[in-house]
């Protein structure tokens, strides 16, 4: 009969009856260490000010010493000179002199460190905190933030991602509905989302009445996760094809100098699309910026990578603050793998995971430190190493998330945010 109780009540009167059940008969509240499900999780940092992310991914393995974490003087930091930035004894590349004015209001992290080299499984395991199976499907951070604490406006999606494909970044194991939405080019908005013009509105309610008709008995028949979720997604997709929210895709709506501020780069329209979209409260937009996979001609590569990061990562931390949104939206700089500080007979660097830089800016980020300490060649952490599913627990706490709240897959095998990470807190304000 419990059971039965259980299974019909929602899941906030699930763990009301079970709370108050335990006092009533224990004399006291379940431990979490007696707790196994997702229903007694706290929340990991209630003071939390972010609740947004902006995340920029660095496709390729962007090479640390060329941009984050310079050596001048050394044999292996090659031609690139290091600068001051308006952050006290913090330097980094002169080939990112815009984002030198911003690092009073970033975090960057020079002791990443992580147990994949290979692209492929670097990017998976940096945007879900656990290696590739050949089994399963983990859910990317985008879709934590979505399963974990839901949308902020009902009709947007609650994930973004522009540009290129990122492995692990996906809703995984979790239902369609947590999936990003996919665009490819930020200048084109959000394609086919308007009604055909030859199609009259009472044409089109007429087709939708039509096949939930066809679709009736299967539905019923059928009733399962897989099937709801298909229902859900046209139904979503109805919602936001007559929402005026549709405009937050519309780069045409920016002024040119706002558009030119960011640059005329993919990534930088990306990233001006990512500040209108979370200015319409999607949880979470990801931006990926190519390139990075310098084998050969590095020092030619890097400069060109690094000035578009630059000109689009500067704009959008000045655009954030101007308009009140950093403190509440986190920004954040990630990559595969940092590059060798050997110099190749290619004049390239090649896979690094021992040692490489990421980068946290804005909402409970503090702000004006280099965070880690590798050696004077880059090629070891020295201090604060910081693992993949820590600096992924670091995003989640900076959040609010509950990071210990589990979710079971599909199989009922237990899974959370950040797989075993622990949140750096000296990045936390």
């Amino acid at each position: 009969m419990l059971q039965s109780i259980l299974n019909r009540s929602d899941e906030g009167n699930r763990r009301d009856f079970l709370s108050t059940t335990a006092r009533s008969f224990l004399g006291v509240s379940l431990l979490p260490s007696l707790a196994p499900t997702s229903l007694f999780a706290q929340s990991s940092n209630p003071n939390a000010k972010a609740n947004k992310v902006i995340y920029l991914y660095m496709a390729g393995g962007m090479s640390h010493m060329d941009t984050f974490d310079p050596k001048p003087g050394t044999d292996e930091q090659g031609p690139v000179e290091a600068i001051r930035t308006n952050a006290d004894d913090v330097m980094i590349s002169e080939y990112l002199p815009n984002l030198a004015r911003h690092m009073d209001k970033a975090a960057i992290v020079r002791s990443l460190n992580t147990t994949q080299g290979a692209h492929e499984q670097g990017n998976y395991y940096m945007h879900s905190s656990y290696t590739m199976r050949g089994t399963i499907q983990h859910p990317g951070l985008g879709a934590w933030i979505h399963r974990l604490d839901g949308r902020k406006n009902r009709t947007l999606p609650a994930s973004v991602r522009v540009g290129g494909g990122s492995r692990g970044a996906g809703a995984g194991f979790l239902e369609s509905k947590y999936a990003p939405l996919v665009i490819n080019n930020p200048n084109d908005g959000l394609k086919n989302s308007r009604r055909r013009r030859d199609m009259s509105e009472k044409a089109f309610k007429d087709g939708l009445g039509m096949a939930s008709a066809f679709d009736q008995e299967f539905h019923r028949r059928y009733n399962h996760k897989k099937v709801r979720a298909y229902t859900d997604m046209y139904e979503d997709a109805i919602r936001l094809m007559k929402s005026e929210d549709l405009k937050a895709f519309d780069l045409n709506r920016e002024s040119k100098s706002v558009r030119d501020e960011y640059g005329q780069s993919s990534f930088g329209q990306g990233c001006l699309l990512a500040r209108r979209l979370i200015e319409n409260d999607v949880r979470f937009v990801e931006v990926t910026l190519g390139g990075w996979d310098t084998h050969s001609n590095n020092f030619d590569s890097v400069p060109q990578r690094a000035a578009t990061l630059d000109q689009g990562l500067a704009a959008l931390l000045t655009d954030l603050d101007r308009r009140g949104l950093l403190d509440e939206t986190l920004v954040v700089l990630a990559t595969e793998f940092g590059r060798t500080p050997t110099i190749n007979s290619n004049d390239g660097r090649d896979h690094f995971p021992k040692a490489f830089s990421g980068l946290l800016a804005g909402g409970g980020i503090r702000g004006g430190q280099a965070y880690g300490v590798t050696d004077d060649s880059s090629s070891n952490v020295m201090e604060n190493r910081v693992s993949v599913p820590d600096f992924n627990a670091t995003i989640g706490y900076a959040l609010g998330l509950p990071l210990d709240e589990v979710v079971y897959s599909p199989s009922k095998r237990p899974f959370t945010l950040a797989h075993k990470g622990r949140p750096v807190m000296d990045l936390i304000a």
